[in-house]
């Protein structure tokens, strides 16, 4: 899937069954039905159409602050340019990564992490990731209060498909 050139056709209908799900992923269909004027059916068939065409899916998000992880930053990291998908591949697998990705700029990658205290983070940053294989630097910019947040995720929690073979594949989205 071209993630940015493939454009899904939604009405106004589909934006407004996704609108009450984002508020409440298990608002049940006949409810949204009954708002919108439609059958419970029309609701589940086109639920059931907005996640086989990838324009949405519905997961649990949790928070990281209730789980014990109130230390959260973003992670600017530079790689040797041979290493950057073995590197980037090695990073996604750590579990405080909850979002990384391949970007230009004065940075090579960008992830997003939390910790449950600075010792946690200090860790993590000596023991995990400087010891990836060709990461140069990395600069860490801490979350002091976040001023926005969608009520919907965008990429950082939806699932892309990679286009390199070395990124990790999932074959559910060869839908």
């Amino acid at each position: 899937m071209d993630q940015h050139n493939n454009k899904n056709s939604i009405d106004e209908i589909d934006q407004h069954i996704i609108e009450a799900l984002q508020m409440d992923g298990r608002r049940p269909f006949t409810k949204i039905a009954a708002d919108l004027g439609i059958s419970e059916a029309s609701v589940r068939q086109r639920v059931a159409n907005l996640i086989n065409t990838q324009v949405m899916q519905i997961v649990a998000i949790t928070n990281p602050i209730k789980l014990g992880f109130s230390l959260a930053s973003m992670i600017g990291i530079r790689v040797s340019g041979e290493r950057l998908l073995e590197a980037a591949q090695e990073i996604s697998t750590f579990d405080e990564v909850i979002y990384l990705i391949i970007c230009t700029g004065s940075f090579d990658l960008l992830a997003e992490v939390v910790c449950r205290d600075n010792d946690h983070l200090l860790s993590f940053l000596t023991q995990k990731l400087y010891k990836v294989q060709g990461v140069q630097q990395a600069e860490t910019f801490m979350y002091l209060r976040v001023c926005k947040q969608n009520d919907w995720a965008f990429l950082s929690q939806a699932q892309v498909s990679p286009s390199s073979p070395h990124m990790q594949h999932d074959p559910r989205l060869d839908k």
